[in-house]
């Protein structure tokens, strides 16, 4: 019973931002029990200046908006018992290891509950690719999750 959120780089960024929405202005309350952040974007505005944003234009504002950094809050009731789990390969780029340190260090902050870690010996593409084999430590993570009845 429950949603497990997972995303990868800006996956990642995406399910960071659905622990970000207040729900309630919406109309439900999904029941998020847990969220695998794997390598993710959550600060957009450094991307302003690069060439990522030549496809994307982002203004500053929509940086800004769209940034889960700039929208940690504590977790709503419903979220209470949400695990965070914020990976982060040993190769990704310096950028990708300080948003993943600084956003789960938000979370934590904010009062959600939070686990990091620090994936040695693998980079921003295979930190996900090696989901396949039965002893890497993130396939292990998803096999530990409760499953439904």
């Amino acid at each position: 019973r429950g949603i497990y959120l997972c995303g990868h780089s800006a996956g990642a960024h995406l399910a960071a931002m659905a622990l970000s929405t207040d729900w309630t202005e919406y109309g439900v309350v999904p029941d998020i029990k847990g969220a695998v952040l794997v390598s993710g974007v959550y600060d957009l505005e450094p991307l302003l200046h690069t060439y990522v944003n030549d496809a994307l234009d982002m203004s500053r504002e929509v940086a800004q908006r769209n940034s889960p950094m700039l929208r940690v809050t504590p977790p709503a009731p419903a979220a209470a018992a949400c695990e965070v789990l914020v990976a982060v390969a040993q190769h990704d780029s310096p950028e990708f290891r300080r948003q993943s340190q600084e956003y789960g260090q938000a979370l934590r902050a904010a009062g959600w509950s939070v686990s990091m870690l620090d994936l040695a010996g693998v980079d921003h593409f295979d930190i996900i690719e090696k989901l396949s084999e039965d002893n890497y430590v993130l396939t292990q993570v998803g096999e530990e999750l409760p499953s439904s009845p």
